[in-house]
């Protein structure tokens, strides 16, 4: 009786959350997805799961993750990119460089403690350039083993946290004293043409189930279940090793070389439904925490591995900015985009009272969603190579 409650529960909870954070702009700014992964690990920690869990959880975790990165990637407009100010894409691509060194000196620090030190390397390139569907799809790729996946990811969710908090606050007032101050132009998301910008924002749910919605979205299942099946194809001309990997990079790509086309990228709340299965996602995930082993029993390597890419990433990111004169503010949000990714693009730009840079913020959070699971896999392996 207890796993056909559960199949309602990480199905149909997260749009409760949807709900919540829509009435209540206190629950709004912690986030959703934040709240599912708190919750999951709550339900998790509350209730005996039978054993037959354990597989649920499994697939559940496979399939949201392979289905939801055709969703978020559909609606990419790779010609809108050149709408965006030069400084923010350099600003990314600082961002980009910036975890890849610094998850190379974590990796270098931590490899005698842990063997698995070159798959967090690779979640953490993942993971800091796009967000929790890098960091997932990648887990899945590298076969990196469940302890050290939910370690890592709870204690992310715990820096990333105070991360967020230091940006709301303080953060702009200190990167203004030695990067350039933001200059307003008066552009918008409107300015964009033809077209309109997929957000993670709370409200751009809403009419995701009009009927003139519901059979274009169907269709784009039909489109991503092709992708995931093709890929599945691909993967098994790998050796088993490779295998997942090769999977993961072929929904990626599949679902890019998708976008390009017209009708697809213009189906309405694509990337709305991938964000509702990363939601899924985090609540099952969080469900399989065990939070009395993870904080009495204290992973060091990964909590400092964790907090060194965060912390010591930013400021690098910043020393970057410094020298090619990009200012605080975009800084600011394209750093929030790449390690927390879009969802708390929103939630930053109102704290730095600039709704300017929500446009900078979102589309490099796209970019880092398209490229952080070439980025991540690619390291992890040259890691692996090194160690």
């Amino acid at each position: 009786m207890l796993l056909p409650l559960l199949i309602v529960f990480y199905l149909f909870f997260p749009s409760l959350v949807l709900y919540l954070c829509y009435r209540f702009p206190l629950i709004n700014k912690i986030g959703a997805v934040i709240i599912c992964y708190l919750v999951g690990m709550l339900v998790g920690n509350y209730i005996d799961f039978p054993p037959e869990a354990v597989q649920l959880q499994a697939t559940f975790t496979d399939v949201t993750v392979a289905v939801a990165l055709p969703f978020l990637l559909f609606s990419m407009d790779l010609k809108a990119w050149r709408h965006l100010a030069g400084k923010a894409t350099l600003c990314m691509l600082l961002a980009v460089i910036s975890i890849v060194v610094v998850a190379l000196v974590g990796f270098l620090l931590i490899q005698d403690q842990a063997a698995y030190g070159w798959q967090l390397g690779g979640m953490a390139v993942g993971l800091y350039t796009g967000g929790t569907p890098n960091l997932a799809a990648i887990k899945t790729a590298l076969q990196v083993n469940e302890d050290v996946y939910i370690t890592m990811h709870t204690y992310d969710t715990v820096i990333s946290l105070i991360y967020i908090l230091f940006l709301c606050s303080v953060a702009q007032r200190l990167f203004n004293l030695f990067l350039p101050r933001f200059k307003k132009t008066g552009a918008s998301l409107e300015d964009i043409p033809n077209g309109e910008v997929e957000t993670e924002a709370i409200d751009s749910y809403a009419g995701i189930f009009r009927k003139e919605i519901i059979p274009p979205l169907l269709g784009a299942l039909v489109i991503a279940a092709a992708v995931v099946g093709i890929s599945l194809f691909i993967s098994g001309l790998f050796p088993d090793d490779y295998a997942t990997a090769a999977a993961i990079l072929s929904i990626t790509t599949l679902s890019i070389i998708c976008s390009l086309v017209p009708q697809i990228r213009r189906i309405k709340k694509t990337f709305q439904a991938g964000m509702y299965l990363i939601l899924i996602f985090c609540l099952v995930v969080g469900s399989m925490a065990n939070l009395k082993q993870l904080f009495t029993r204290i992973n060091w390597p990964i909590m400092f591995f964790v907090t060194f890419c965060i912390i010591v990433s930013l400021f690098f990111h910043a020393f970057l900015c410094k020298l090619f004169k990009i200012d605080t503010d975009t800084f600011i949000i394209t750093s929030t985009s790449a390690i927390c990714s879009p969802p708390f693009v929103p939630v930053v730009a109102n704290a730095l009272k600039n709704k300017e840079i929500i446009l900078s913020g979102i589309y490099t959070g796209i970019i880092g969603y398209a490229i952080g699971n070439y980025l991540g896999i690619t390291f992890a392996y040259i890691l692996r190579a090194l160690h």
